[in-house]
């Protein structure tokens, strides 16, 4: 899989919505041992200290914690999951109609399109 980073954002803080994603979309599931550091940053093509700050990023938000010789892990926390993919789909859906709303269409009319938009 290759990824594509954006000069103007700093890329830990990329990394970090990448990894939230796949918290919330269960690539990584409640309670899976995450890959290493260096796995993780070979795998992004990044620096491993930059990882490292996108991880610590994610235990400060506890959705990942740490075992001291076992490595990083999915939170267990499942509602605090839920919450996060409730507050990212909502984020998702206002982007949308603020766009169509920029191009003179209304909720009602906007809708229409989700509803023609095929799987």
């Amino acid at each position: 899989m290759e990824f594509t980073f954006d000069n103007n954002i700093p890329i830990y803080i990329q990394l970090l919505e990448y990894l939230k994603i796949y918290l919330i979309s269960g690539v990584f599931k409640s309670g899976d041992k995450l890959p290493s550091v260096r796995d993780f940053a070979t795998t992004f093509k990044v620096n491993p200290n930059t990882m490292q700050k996108a991880l610590m990023e994610l235990e400060s938000m506890k959705l990942i914690y740490t075992e001291r010789t076992n490595g990083k892990f999915v939170t267990k926390d499942e509602d605090l999951i839920k919450k996060l993919k409730d507050e990212y789909a909502m984020t998702l859906a206002k982007s949308y109609f603020e766009g169509m709303k920029r191009i003179g269409l209304g909720k009602a009319d906007s809708i229409k399109y989700l509803e023609g938009v095929k799987d």
